[in-house]
């Protein structure tokens, strides 16, 4: 009995030799054989061979999938076979595809030509629609993907939109996100890129204006694929249906820039596998070989939309469609411009038109989104509220509670010296000030005054600051004429009590 395997060889080698006797040569077969199978007017039924490996009851799938109408590539045909529990490597899958190509004799209608391109030359642009769960809600997303043809070194971005202001914006920052652009930009056939392209007509593809003018501005060319035939740009093809099972499924994202962030660190650890069609990692790739290739970026993107203008409110705030965003404080009643990118994302800008900073647009109504950082200039350094003093000194300074109690013993408001003291941080460290503290207690001079004048006399040389012991309390206060310094305490806390009783009898 014939197998298939055994009839296309025959059939193949006889179209070469157009003898009977070479093909019997060549193969190691009779001629008689060579006859029969040439005769033989009908393909022989496929039949798998049995082969004792961890594939076996997998097989059947493999041809299934191979076949029409699912034509899937061994890479697709691997994780489904992961699906139904296959827990083999990829090799032997492979290895019967081979079998099974040769034997069935087919060439899918979807088969191309893999062309490797020079570093530099050409990098790939597409994107996919997701549904995630972004803020506790499920969005449809965009990704926008970018990959260098000969490095294979990969870039994403994300979007909420997919117009054309979107495409543009992606395109420039996954070339930033790729630290050059490449001499071709193969695409797709979107509307905002391509405006027509007959692939049986003679005229040339009509390129959107807006694009021709970004691929300008970025000094690359735009190449369309034909109509109905993504394949041609199956190096970013593929990508997609990974990134979906490994980084995808099973994630939230708090806000669209964590998933920026997050999406940006993924693909950039996986450029650091090794690829599985160039055996070589991308990563390191692209730094010896094709980033110099790569022409410089551009110092500005190109934008489609002009930006707008909003006067900052005397609280620092931008109003845009109905929200408040914060900026520094330096910009009260000055003239700021903005713009929102990828639906999500905006872009704040000065007069001259550099981008000063970013918010997430908030997907609330009359919502009032603060930075602290922005309000720092005018920012009180330390607190003015009695409580507050309390806990912050004695959160700060070891001595903060001591010092407390016996100023409370001398003063009507001891948090006021000890505001003030909070106040001398921008010139002395905690610790330094800490031991001061612990000093101006044993001295008995806790008022201000008193504390910047011990202060001023280390400075001068004219003080020697005393060693703590081991339980933090100054030793001693010396001159520097060694004589003793620290007078005893005057008042406890009757003469406090005491005055204020007089007080509220008076």
């Amino acid at each position: 009995m014939y197998g298939l395997q055994d009839w296309a060889a025959v059939q193949r080698v006889y179209k070469q030799t157009h003898s009977k006797r070479e093909t019997a040569k060549v193969l190691g077969i009779s001629r008689n054989t060579v006859k029969k199978l040439l005769e033989l007017t009908d393909e022989p039924a496929y039949s798998r061979t049995i082969y004792p490996s961890c594939l076996d009851e997998y097989k059947e799938f493999i041809i299934q999938w191979r076949c029409k109408p699912y034509e899937f590539n061994g890479t697709r045909i691997f994780r489904e076979l992961k699906k139904k529990g296959y827990t083999g490597s990829i090799g032997p899958v492979y290895r019967f595809l081979q079998r099974v190509d040769e034997d069935v004799g087919l060439i899918s209608s979807k088969a191309t030509v893999r062309i490797e391109t020079p570093p530099g030359d050409q990098a790939q642009f597409d994107w996919s629609e997701y549904s995630m769960v972004v803020g506790n809600r499920e969005r449809k997303v965009y990704c926008f993907a970018m990959i260098l043809a000969a490095s294979r070194k990969k870039a994403v971005c994300f979007s909420l939109k997919v117009d054309a202001a979107a495409i543009y914006e992606a395109i420039q920052e996954l070339f930033d996100d790729l630290g050059g652009v490449t001499l071709e930009l193969l695409i797709d056939n979107p509307k905002a890129l391509v405006i027509e392209n007959h692939p049986k007509s003679e005229d040339e593809i009509r390129y959107n204006p807006q694009a021709l003018m970004m691929a300008r501005h970025l000094g690359t060319e735009l190449n369309a694929c034909p109509c109905y035939w993504p394949r041609k740009k199956g190096k970013i093809e593929s990508p997609f249906h990974y990134l979906e099972e490994q980084f995808v499924k099973g994630n939230t994202f708090a806000t669209m820039e964590e998933l920026n962030r997050r999406g940006k660190a993924f693909v950039n650890g996986w450029c650091d596998e090794v690829h599985g069609t160039t055996k070589r990692i991308p990563n390191q790739h692209y730094l010896l070989e094709e980033k110099s290739s790569l022409l410089p970026l551009p110092k500005t993107h190109y934008r489609i939309r002009n930006l707008q203008q909003r006067i900052i409110s005397p609280d620092s705030y931008i109003s845009i469609d109905g929200n408040k965003y914060s900026v520094p404080v330096k910009y009260v009643g000055k003239t700021l411009w903005f713009r929102i990118t990828y639906g999500f994302r905006i872009e704040i800008y000065d007069r001259k038109k550099n981008r000063l900073l970013t918010w997430e647009a908030s997907a609330r109504k009359h919502d009032v989104q603060t930075d602290p950082d922005h309000y720092e200039e005018i920012a009180t350094p330390v607190s003015t509220s009695i409580p507050q003093i309390r806990r912050d000194f004695t959160s700060r300074f070891s001595n903060g509670q001591r010092y407390l109690e016996a100023a409370g013993r001398k003063f009507d408001q001891p948090t006021h010296h000890a505001r003030k003291i909070m106040l001398l941080g921008d010139l002395y460290d905690d610790p330094m000030l800490d031991r001061f503290i612990g000093y101006s207690i044993e001295l008995d001079k806790m008022d201000i005054t008193s504390f910047k004048e011990i202060l001023r006399q280390y400075n001068a040389g004219t003080l020697s600051l005393p060693e703590c012991d081991p339980q933090g309390t100054v030793e001693s206060a010396r001159g520097m004429d060694g004589h003793d310094d620290a007078p005893s305490l005057t008042r406890d806390c009757s003469y406090y009590e005491a005055n204020v009783m007089a007080e509220v009898s008076g």
